[in-house]
């Protein structure tokens, strides 16, 4: 189920479904509704997006009263969540998956917020977006792959191609918007050849995995996997929550294997990488290939989940086609 694509005009809803908007920098916050708006877009905010508590979020009855408002709007195009977190998974008892299949629009954001889209996915057959949060368009400079994705993946259903960013950067961008540091990239890292078509399922590998065993879990069969996580994983953490996900009995049915390119914090290096591929025989006639554009080293591309893609992976040559239709 493709929600109605975005245009000039429309309303995006902005929802803290994780942590609250609150520990965002206003200078942030200000640069990511003026970009919004200069696509003719309105930025409107659920009425809980700033309450916070110890945790740095609020209460379960105001995060899901936010996210079923800003579905049965009639008024809402497009909802963007403010940042990740720890505790979207929190919600899923709660929410009503019958207001989303009623009531399909687009729905970004990425990390935690795997577990809200893997779910939806699952309930619904909705296809949302890993991409950038609200948070995410407030970075000042670096920001124009990203935004290029993002426009591509939600405005049209033209078929995109997720091609390697010139350049990458994995500094702390909203501590100093004007000290950047980009690194080149050439290419993405081919780790097994092949060629495969599938649905494109996960984001953050280990918020996908708190969904195991439970109702909402997607399936994976015949699915192209796309998997990351942040600078708190590292090559142990990394390989078994990796083991953890092949060991699901549709896991033998995986056609592909994309993965985001790490944050240095994580030691997850391409040596480190190749040896726990190279491990999983699970993953033995599958394509497989790694440092790709999305997650949280910045720029990053919008995938949307549950819906088609072809890759091909040939010596150091890549193609990531994603087709909604």
């Amino acid at each position: 189920m493709l929600a109605e694509r975005l245009k000039p005009g429309d309303e995006i809803r902005v929802i803290a479904p994780s942590r609250s908007m609150a520990i965002i920098k206003g200078e942030q916050l200000r640069i990511a509704q003026e970009r919004l708006n200069q696509f003719g877009f309105t930025v409107t905010f659920g009425k809980n997006t700033e309450v916070h508590d110890e945790f740095f979020s609020s209460s379960i009855v105001e995060r899901v009263e936010d996210f079923h408002e800003a579905f049965t709007d009639p008024n809402v195009k497009g909802i963007l969540t403010v940042i990740g977190g720890y505790n979207a998974n929190q919600l899923l008892k709660y929410i009503d998956f019958e207001i989303i299949k009623n009531n399909p629009k687009i729905f970004c954001g990425f990390s935690d917020i795997t577990a809200l889209q893997g779910a939806i996915y699952r309930k619904t057959g909705l296809i949302t977006y890993s991409g950038p949060h609200f948070s995410s368009f407030g970075v000042k400079n670096g920001f124009e792959y990203t935004l290029e994705s993002f426009i591509n993946a939600v405005t049209n259903d033209a078929p995109y191609e997720i091609v390697p960013s010139s350049h990458w950067s994995d500094d702390p961008w909203y501590l100093d918007q004007e000290d950047r540091q980009f690194i080149e990239q050439d290419g993405y890292m081919v780790i097994q050849e092949g060629e495969a078509e599938g649905v494109l399922i996960c984001g953050n590998l280990c918020t996908l995995n708190l969904l195991q065993g439970t109702e909402f879990m997607p399936s994976l069969k015949g699915s192209i996997l796309f998997i990351e996580d942040d600078e708190e994983s590292h090559p142990l953490t990394f390989d078994r929550d990796l083991q953890s996900l092949l060991h699901l009995p549709d896991a033998q049915c995986i056609q592909a294997l994309l993965i985001g390119r790490f944050q240095k914090n994580s030691q997850v290096t391409e040596e480190a990488l190749r040896k726990i591929i190279a491990s999983k025989n699970e993953l033995k006639r599958v394509p497989v290939i790694g440092n790709v554009n999305f997650g949280h080293v910045h720029p990053f591309a919008t995938i949307p989940i549950g819906a088609k893609a072809q890759i091909s992976a040939q010596g150091s040559d890549t193609e990531i086609w994603i087709d909604q239709k």
